[in-house]
């Protein structure tokens, strides 16, 4: 039994010397998000998947029910300006409209609502292929890069031009943390 755990801790060792130094991880980004008295209140977390960009949100301190959750176009979450230094819900067509069940949208950055628990928790995934963590023209990481933002009420899917989902109550810069294509345990580059 001896040798066998040990024959396998060698296969296992072998295993991770002999895959190729090249191999090519994910693009991952994160946003540590606040809310309107600039204390934390969660995490967002982006993975790219063979399947679109899926979504990690851990949030707490939200009031329960349904609340919109969008992907803004400027990577700046200011709470003295309600964070509209956000900007609009992320688009690549300027005539793109808001919403899931408006002809002619949704806009890229529009995602379905999240519901907090009565405690006031947000634990949520979601997936989209309506833009990417890559470098080509679907990206989230443009010159101003990118928030996401969490609104006190739901989106209603089909009014311009949020959804009337209330009030801007949590935002969070989106940072990239591992590049498209870099290299897996190799350093992580992060965008500015």
């Amino acid at each position: 039994m001896k040798n066998l755990l040990r024959g396998f801790a060698i296969f296992l060792l072998a295993a991770e010397v002999l895959t190729p130094a090249c191999a090519a991880s994910k693009a991952h980004a994160e946003a540590k998000l606040i809310g309107l008295d600039g204390a934390s209140i969660g995490r967002a977390s982006f993975q790219q998947t063979s399947h679109g960009v899926l979504i990690e949100i851990e949030l707490h301190g939200l009031k329960p029910g349904p609340h919109a959750v969008m992907v803004h176009t400027t990577a700046s979450c200011d709470p003295k300006k309600l964070f509209t230094s956000a900007g609009p819900d992320l688009s690549f067509e300027p005539n793109k409209l808001h919403g899931f069940l408006v002809k002619g949208g949704p806009r890229p950055g529009d995602l379905p609502n999240q519901f907090a628990a009565a405690d006031g928790t947000l634990h949520a995934s979601t997936i989209t292929n309506a833009f990417s963590l890559g470098n080509g023209k679907k990206t989230i990481f443009r010159p101003a890069g990118a928030s996401i933002i969490v609104n006190a009420k739901a989106d209603d899917y089909t009014t311009q031009p949020d959804g009337n989902s209330g009030a801007r109550i949590a935002c969070g810069t989106i940072i990239r943390t591992v590049a498209p294509g870099a290299r897996k345990g190799g350093p992580r580059r992060k965008h500015a």
